[in-house]
């Protein structure tokens, strides 16, 4: 029987969430596995890998072959440099204190970068959110600016208005204005006034 160290799909749709799985290479994907070895989540940056690296060697050890996603993921845990690691220790090349100490270096090499990765993603997005809020911002500040002129020419149209109003009300009360008299005009004003003085 060959086994596999591959991925098991679980989670719902369009938001997968896999375990890493020794199985029988005949069996299905998501079949029957003959031990669970960790858990891979795709879905957070960056993707959260959680792995049981001793049994992983362990089984690495006794023959099983990763699948190419599999094996990058033991990679990227360490678990293929421990499988190496344990190698050496078995032909005699160092001593396991030596791999241990070697082993160990490695991991809080990855851990810091991922941890700089992790600190260089939140600070893009603080930025992202910066920039948004900044744009934001000068879009209220216009939106303002244009209601603000609205109001104002409605405020003077409204004053026009009642300039306009103000200024037909004095023109009813005032007599109407006949213009410029001429000599012709008066002479007849004074006979019509001459007439209703003799009647």
């Amino acid at each position: 029987m060959s086994v596999k160290i591959r991925l098991q799909r679980h989670g719902r749709k369009g938001k997968p969430f896999y375990w890493v799985v020794a199985a029988d290479a005949r069996s299905k994907r998501d079949g029957r596995s003959l031990e669970k070895l960790g858990t891979y989540n795709p879905n957070t940056n960056p993707a959260t890998i959680e792995l049981d690296v001793d049994t992983t060697v362990k089984w690495l050890q006794n023959g099983a072959q990763p699948t190419d996603t599999a094996r990058a993921i033991l990679s990227y845990k360490g678990a293929m440099l421990k499988n190496h690691l344990v190698g050496g220790v078995r032909k005699g090349a160092l001593t396991e204190e030596q791999a241990e100490e070697k082993f160990q270096a490695w991991i809080e090499e990855k851990e810091s970068k991922v941890s700089d990765q992790a600190t260089k993603l939140t600070k893009a997005a603080e930025d992202i959110k910066a920039k948004a809020l900044e744009v934001e911002k000068e879009v209220n500040a216009k939106r303002k600016a244009s209601a603000a002129e609205v109001e104002n020419e409605a405020v003077k149209a409204e004053a026009d208005a009642k300039a306009a109003k103000d200024a037909a009300a004095k023109a009813e009360e005032a007599p109407e204005d006949k213009g410029p008299q001429t000599i012709d005009d008066v002479a007849a004003e004074a006979k019509d006034e001459g007439k209703k003085e003799e009647s």
